[in-house]
């Protein structure tokens, strides 16, 4: 079989010395190499965890204001978990993926409620807590506990693949398996948070994606994939699906006091979100998430474009095109509950979808 062919035929899983070297070479290497982060100051466990929602499917150097913003206006899991879903969506808007931010909001109020305030020590407890799966679980229990819980993130995958030889597709059922197990093994038992995030540092900043950093790092020695020149191709990229790309337009409507917000459905998509008034325009590919036209009483007023953005929500590639815009006060009685005038001093703290940010950014007075 070639090498570059895909497999699900592991190697065995590393003997005592091997283990050893791997576990000395990179705590070594993270003493000296590990970024200066927010969240790595303490022990908190709260803050850990708010890290580690905030870090999935998004880049640290957009989390870290984010992280500090978020912590500054619910500092503890006791202030998350009184506050309003749309105070957590204000804090959370931007960052995409806000099912996130709805599934810390529960899980902080069931810690209040069910544990003390304490994020819950135990792995099988803390799985239940809303949006906790086994990665999140590991990285808080290690990091802010000290305990010997493994995890592996896309990060933990790609290193491991590199470095022990697995020949599979990312993210398959197999591979997933096999690196658990590995991140089992490999585990460094006296210093277990330490280790984690070693593993998720290094996969980061050296061995990253597509071309690694192969002279910079502390296991180059003891990696297959170096050693046969053939890195850069592991792990073997799964299909990507097609991107679906979207013509939207959005209505700038202002009154001497303010703009006028759409608000999102309460399911689906940015549920529950404020979002300039918009509509899909009728092309192949269309999706569900705008309507085609206009609400009664919604229109434009102008052809003139104010402003054009581009946006990415999964695998949606959105244009917009944002015209100025008109409204009647029937539309405004008619829906009171999703047509609302917004003072510009207000909007900074609202649930924004990330497009209606953009032209905020560019347009307002």
């Amino acid at each position: 079989m070639p090498e570059s062919t895909p497999t699900t035929s592991f190697p065995a899983l590393p003997r005592a010395d091997r283990r050893t070297r791997l576990q000395n070479s990179l705590l070594a290497w993270f003493g000296t190499a590990k970024r200066d982060l927010p969240w790595r100051r303490n022990r908190d466990a709260y803050g850990i965890w708010i890290s580690e929602a905030m870090l999935q499917q998004t880049r640290i150097a957009t989390v870290i204001d984010y992280w500090l913003a978020f912590i500054h206006s619910f500092p503890t899991v006791q202030d998350l978990a009184q506050a309003s879903e749309e105070q957590v969506l204000a804090r959370w808007s931007g960052l995409g993926y806000y099912s996130r931010a709805r599934s810390l909001h529960r899980a902080a109020r069931s810690i209040v409620a069910d544990h003390g305030g304490e994020f819950p020590r135990d792995r099988k407890t803390a799985l239940v807590l809303p949006g906790v799966g086994e990665y999140t679980a590991g990285a808080v229990l290690s990091i802010a506990y000290g305990l010997p819980e493994a995890l592996v993130d896309g990060n933990v995958e790609r290193v491991f693949t590199r470095v022990f030889g697995l020949r599979a597709v990312s993210g398959s059922a197999p591979l997933r398996k096999h690196t658990w197990d590995l991140a089992r093994r490999c585990l460094h038992g006296a210093s277990p948070g330490d280790w984690n995030q070693a593993l998720m540092e290094l996969g980061a900043t050296v061995c990253t994606p597509g071309e690694p950093h192969c002279h910079a790092c502390p296991w180059s020695r003891l990696c297959v994939a170096r050693r046969r020149g053939e890195a850069s191709a592991w792990p073997s990229p799964k299909p990507r699906r097609k991107p679906v790309e979207l013509k939207v337009a959005g209505l700038w409507v202002v009154n001497k006091g303010g703009l006028l917000l759409s608000r999102r459905p309460a399911k689906g998509s940015m549920a529950g979100m404020w979002e300039l008034p918009t509509q899909q325009s009728q092309c192949p590919g269309a999706s569900a998430l705008w309507l085609g036209d206009w609400m009664p009483g919604l229109g434009v007023a102008g052809p003139e474009c104010l402003f054009e953005a581009k946006h990415a929500i999964t695998h949606h590639r959105i244009g917009m095109t944002v015209l100025k815009g008109k409204v009647t006060r029937k539309a405004l009685s008619s829906n009171p509950s999703t047509l609302r005038w917004f003072a510009w001093g207000q909007l900074e703290n609202q649930p924004l979808t990330g497009l209606t940010r953009k032209a905020l950014a560019h347009l307002a007075p």
